[in-house]
């Protein structure tokens, strides 16, 4: 079974990613700050891509009660994920600190827009940290309870 990131949270990544770009190119210290943004939140996306949020996209079929074991590499993401929450739940940390920064450049510079991106990108992290982060590492933990995996 080839599972991936559901699509809901994929289109929500590009769409920050773009909000981001705009923001990079709106010049002045809010550019400036926006590239700090970058820096720190780019890396964390490949992250979440590469196995924190790809166990989510088997959540459909498990409340179905499909399991399969095909669905193995989940449990490694899972476990993965949980090894490497602490780092995760820090990049977060270094994520709103350069988000604070971009904030304070664009309401100086009186770009409204850029602001709600920071909000906005700030709420999505909680949205990682207390449901998405938790609920792959529960599909590996289900999945390992099914006999799938170590």
């Amino acid at each position: 079974m080839n599972f991936k990131t559901p699509k809901s949270l994929r289109a929500e990544h590009k769409e920050l990613h773009a909000e981001l770009e705009k923001a990079i190119e709106a010049g002045g210290a809010t550019g400036d700050a926006a590239r700090g943004v970058s820096c720190v939140l780019e890396p964390h996306f490949m992250e979440e891509e590469e196995y924190a949020l790809p166990p989510l996209g088997l959540l459909p079929n498990l409340a179905s009660g499909m399991v399969s074991p095909d669905m193995t590499a989940a449990v490694e993401m899972a476990s993965r994920l949980r090894s490497s929450l602490g780092q995760m739940l820090q990049e977060h940390k270094e994520i709103a600190v350069a988000l604070d920064v971009l904030a304070d450049a664009a309401k100086q510079e009186g770009k409204d827009e850029v602001v709600r991106f920071a909000e906005k990108l700030m709420q999505h992290a909680k949205v990682e940290e207390e449901v998405l982060y938790p609920a792959s590492i529960l599909v590996g933990e289900y999945l390992k309870l099914k006999g799938m995996g170590k």
